[in-house]
């Protein structure tokens, strides 16, 4: 029976939908090199994970835990003034543990609402990329790096939202949140080859989002009398 200084504590898993927009940063990103042009336009992702809520008072929290999050982006690539285009998806994971102070506002009995501000650690542990080969030895190239000594790296992240507490049922949350790298999420290299002829173009891609969260809170359970059955020797 989860407490601390008898406020509780507890456990939940989460799901999140990510909509990129250009209210909290540039969701597209255009690499220009003479002739060859590039778009990266992100896409809606998900974020799925376990959460702890570390009760401090009755109106105040510490919630963390760990989180996989999945960006999804479009690649656009053409080359002017010629019939030469091609499109692909490229998915990126990362994932992050949340340090977020939480404060709650009690509605009525089983309805809150509650606003959070915080950090996350993150670590994004690969790179992405994809090769286009088309007629007449055309060829467009890819990647999404990270910088070796970027691989961890840090996120603002806030969220407000409201709940409905059942003592019975658990917590059911829904709410909005925000998330915005400190750091370029990762770097995009492109490049345009033909017969030996090549044009290349680095930019860095933010990745930020908004994001709808729902969240469960398992009910806490109390045990009755002893947990371990007393043996023939005590």
């Amino acid at each position: 029976y989860a407490q601390s200084n008898k406020v509780p504590s507890y456990f939940g898993v989460h799901y999140k939908a990510l909509f990129p927009n250009n209210f909290v940063g540039s969701k597209s990103l255009t690499l220009n090199n003479q002739e060859f042009s590039s778009t990266c336009t992100q896409k809606r992702g998900y974020s799925i994970g376990a959460t702890v809520r570390a009760g401090i008072t009755k109106l105040i929290a510490f919630e963390t835990g760990i989180n996989l999050i999945h960006r999804n982006f479009n690649l656009q690539m053409s080359v002017v003034d010629s019939n030469q285009f091609a499109e692909r998806d490229l998915s990126f994971l990362s994932y992050d543990i949340p340090l977020n102070c939480l404060i709650y506002i009690k509605l009525n009995k089983t309805w809150y609402a509650n606003a959070s501000l915080g950090i996350s650690a993150v670590y994004k542990p690969s790179t992405i990329g994809g090769v286009n080969n088309l007629e007449g030895s055309h060829s467009f190239i890819h990647t999404g790096y990270v910088d070796y000594k970027k691989k961890f790296s840090a996120d603002f992240n806030g969220n407000v939202g409201f709940e409905f507490r059942s003592k019975n049922s658990g917590f059911f949350y829904l709410g909005g949140a925000v998330q915005i790298p400190l750091e370029p999420l990762f770097y995009l290299a492109g490049m345009y080859k033909y017969q030996g002829y090549e044009l290349t173009d680095i930019d860095s891609v933010s990745g930020a989002f908004l994001s709808l969260d729902l969240k469960y809170f398992f009910p806490l359970t109390k045990s009755n009398g002893s947990t371990f059955k007393p043996g023939p020797i005590e």
